[in-house]
């Protein structure tokens, strides 16, 4: 930011240093007009406007006093009105710079007090047009200091040539030299700007993907535990007439599911305190293809009739980002059977190897919806988040009916080192 206000400060400069900012007519853009703006617009304009009465009176002076041929009294009339006219017309010179520029030229071929306006018109010209039209009115020039030196018995071609062309020179360059910084300052508040909204767009994106992460690591430690406790309540809910040992057994599960799904919770919640300034809660040990064995059983001790297979040759050399993606599948294969074919049973296999990589499957029959409530109610967000996790681990999955009557949960993970 430090940079971005050095830059419009500059900026600021250069507009008040060129004779004031351009109009809607130029090519560059201009900022927005303010009071304090137009003041100093004004002030530029009036100190203009003395600037070439001053000097036309000079370059006028000499050709009344210190040639042997002095001008006659029509031609001194002639000259001061031309050169009138010409200081008023740079009032509009921002408005219409090459119009002023061209009739300052053409005045300056009867008047010598209209060069010093022609000259900051032509100036002007440089700062608010390309620099073709600028060459073009510089060029200009030379037909008409000869033409003056025609009309006007006081001076020669040659000498009101080498006086003049310089000064016309001095000026379209100055203007250029105005024009080429201004752009530069222009191009520099533009990067600030495009590099600011980038880093704005940058701030969103990385706090949108925080969002989904967090999102989804909430979805897979929560959903599977809630339904567990939902379903061991509900078995304590259609049978109450259970027997005293049975009831005080699930009220431990009941309590112990809870307990873990606390201290999960706790786990994801501290991601969130570390950038707040508060001590982060102490990481929970991210599951591992070994625990798919006692994720079955507890689904198992929830009243879910679960046929499990797990071959995985050389299963301590599965790195732990792809056993942990295998547990999250089962998982959410697990809970969505808990959630929506509740009494029907699931077949789970897991094989692989490190040349075939790793086979995580779960099928159960698809339940009649007129006879089927779902427990708890779902959000469709849990297969989506496992596609996502499942593509940026380079492997493949697939969900929904086989056709057979069977709703599959299939994936294939990459056995990467």
């Amino acid at each position: 930011m430090r940079v971005y206000g050095e830059v419009v400060s500059l900026s600021r400069w250069s507009w008040a240093a060129s004779a004031g900012p351009a109009t809607a007519s130029d090519d560059l853009p201009v900022p927005d007009p303010t009071s304090s703006h137009a003041a100093r617009e004004r002030a530029v304009d009036t100190l203009a406007f003395l600037l070439a009465v001053v000097l036309g009176a000079l370059f006028l002076s000499p050709e009344l006093h210190d040639n042997p041929e002095l001008l006659s009294a029509t031609q001194i009339a002639v000259d001061i009105s031309a050169g009138l006219l010409a200081c008023v017309s740079l009032w509009w010179r921002r408005r219409w710079p090459l119009g002023v520029a061209l009739a300052c030229v053409l005045l300056g071929t009867i008047s010598t007090s209209a060069t010093p306006a022609g000259l900051l018109a032509l100036s002007s010209l440089a700062v608010h047009r390309p620099a073709r039209a600028t060459v073009a009115v510089t060029l200009l020039w030379i037909p008409s200091v000869l033409a003056y030196a025609v009309y006007s018995p006081t001076t020669g071609p040659a000498s009101v040539v080498l006086f003049v062309m310089p000064l016309a020179l001095a000026a379209s360059g100055w203007g250029m030299f105005i024009r080429a910084r201004r752009q530069l300052l222009l191009s520099l508040r533009e990067r600030a700007l495009r590099a600011e909204a980038d880093q704005e767009l940058h701030q969103e994106q990385a706090r949108l993907a925080e969002r989904a992460r967090i999102a989804r690591e909430m979805h897979d430690v929560l959903a599977h535990r809630i339904s567990l406790m939902a379903l061991h309540a509900g078995g304590l809910e259609v049978r109450p007439d259970l027997p005293p040992d049975q009831i005080q057994e699930t009220a431990a599960l009941l309590r112990a599911t809870a307990r873990q799904a606390l201290e999960e919770l706790r786990g994801v919640i501290g991601v969130l305190r570390e950038n707040n300034g508060h001590d982060p809660a102490p990481a929970t040990p991210q599951p591992t293809l070994r625990d798919i064995n006692r994720l079955v059983d507890e689904t198992r001790s929830a009243g879910t009739n679960i046929d499990f297979e797990m071959s995985v040759a050389r299963a301590d050399d599965l790195p732990g980002p792809v056993g942990r993606d295998a547990y999250r599948i089962v998982q959410e294969a697990l809970t969505n059977v808990g959630k929506h074919a509740q009494g029907t049973g699931a077949r789970v296999r897991v094989t692989g190897s490190p040349d075939d990589g790793l086979h995580i499957s779960v099928r159960n029959r698809q339940p009649v919806p007129a006879y089927t409530t779902p427990t708890l109610p779902g959000s469709g967000a849990g297969l989506l988040g496992l596609k996502e996790r499942v593509a940026l681990a380079g492997g493949t999955l697939v969900a929904g009916p086989d056709g057979s009557g069977d709703f599959m949960v299939e994936a294939d993970l990459t056995w990467r080192t």
